[in-house]
């Protein structure tokens, strides 16, 4: 299905990227409408019944007080106006006071956006748009950076477990500069990296007793029933935010202080902590993805036939991963083995020229990156073998810290 590099058939190149793309899109989508059908199964009846019920209280309503419809429809318009104010019918704290402005913006910046608390006036709103600006753009570098810590910790963690069981198995360590002398490759602990189905598990269970611990809060203070607590953690967690259910917003808690205090604490700590587990499930995912291009794998007719190698981004089960030969100091894959050398006198392709130029075009964009990065890599210094690689967003951060992410494996 994926081809390396450009042919003239079907519709221009498609690479294993490109593929990659397009197969989750398409999963994307069958998700969506299997959710969909699911919901719509659910909820449906549910709000049919509603509608049912609302109709003949509406009508009982009007009768009993002799108002028309219209009258009673137009008062309850200007209810949900007020409503959007933030008035409710029962007593709640003050929405626009420091504190809850400080529960509003947190709410913006952190991408939640529970939708209880919405400025009202126009200077409010144009200020929101250059407020959620900054503020959303820096919080997501926080949680980047939040990311980049916790793999780093898990990552010390797990190797310093490993390197435990190995004494108690009687298996000496060895520096990473004698382990090519004194003993094979596979007993130095230099180049080790954790499994990324282990920092997924540990990433759930910490997910769950911080879910766990505030719903008992909530449960406690909110009266809410403790499956409702729950869902309300995993909504304002995962940032999904659908304001149907809001944490201290009752004027009649005790101890205002200490419990906006654990609110805020346990809503920070879950929202990075989801965050980091959702992007540790993502490396799974394309792990399941390159599985699933190996196995509908069509080869091109008018091309010759190669093996699938994916590209120095991709993420590949550990069983199916392919041993490469990768230029220590482009980290360009060295494919000369497998094509064969030239003919001399035989006129060469455009193609060709541009494959036996890659090298130093990778070395052209590995300068530029460097120059634009202000970290110049001395020359004969080796990329692979930094422990942590360059990139932007959390992909790039997690990228050959896990052992299913490393080019070394």
């Amino acid at each position: 299905m994926a081809c390396r590099s450009a042919c003239c058939c079907g519709f221009g190149p498609v690479n294993e990227d490109n593929a990659r793309f397009v197969m989750l899109a398409l999963l994307i989508i069958i998700y969506l409408l299997c959710g969909a059908a699911v919901f719509s199964a659910l909820e449906h009846p549910k709000e049919k019944q509603a509608k049912e019920k609302w109709a003949q209280r509406f009508e009982q309503f009007s009768q009993r007080h002799n108002l028309s419809k219209s009258d009673l429809e137009k008062f309850l318009r200007h209810y949900e106006e007020a409503n959007v104010a933030g008035i409710r019918v029962d007593v709640l704290r003050p929405r626009w006071d420091f504190t809850g402005a400080f529960y509003f913006v947190g709410t913006v910046v952190s991408t939640i956006g529970f939708g209880m608390t919405t400025p009202a006036t126009v200077g409010g709103k144009v200020f929101l748009i250059f407020y959620g600006l900054i503020g959303c753009a820096a919080t997501i570098l926080f949680f980047n950076l939040f990311l980049e810590r916790i793999i780093t910790v898990l990552a010390y963690v797990l190797k310093s477990c490993h390197e435990l069981k190995r004494r108690r198995n009687g298996v000496a360590p060895q520096d990473s500069g004698t382990a090519a002398v004194r003993g094979p490759p596979s007993d130095s602990l230099s180049g080790w990296k954790p499994s990324v189905y282990c920092v997924m598990l540990i990433l759930c269970v910490a997910a769950v007793a911080i879910s766990c611990c505030a719903s008992a809060m909530y449960s406690a203070v909110e009266g809410w029933a403790y499956l409702d607590s729950l869902y309300f953690c995993f909504v304002a967690f995962s940032t999904i935010g659908f304001g149907d259910m809001v944490s201290s917003q009752r004027a009649a808690n005790g101890n205002q202080s200490a419990y906006r205090l654990g609110n805020f604490l346990f809503i920070l700590m879950g929202v990075c902590c989801i965050y980091s587990l959702f992007n540790v499930i993502s490396i799974v995912i394309k792990q399941v993805l390159n599985w699933l291009l190996r196995k509908i794998e069509v080869p091109c007719r008018h091309c010759p036939r190669k093996a699938f190698n994916p590209r120095r981004n991709a993420v590949v089960p550990g069983h199916l991963r392919v041993r490469r030969n990768i230029s220590i100091d482009t980290d360009a894959i060295n494919e000369s083995e497998t094509d064969g050398r030239r003919m001399s006198g035989e006129m060469i392709s455009m193609r060709d020229f541009l494959a036996a130029n890659k090298v130093n075009l990778a070395i052209m964009q590995k300068q530029l990156s460097e120059t634009a990065n202000g970290h110049v890599c001395p020359p004969g210094s080796s990329s692979r073998h930094n422990e942590f690689s360059r990139g932007v967003g959390a992909l790039g951060i997690m990228n050959n810290r896990l052992a299913e992410t490393s080019v070394d494996r």
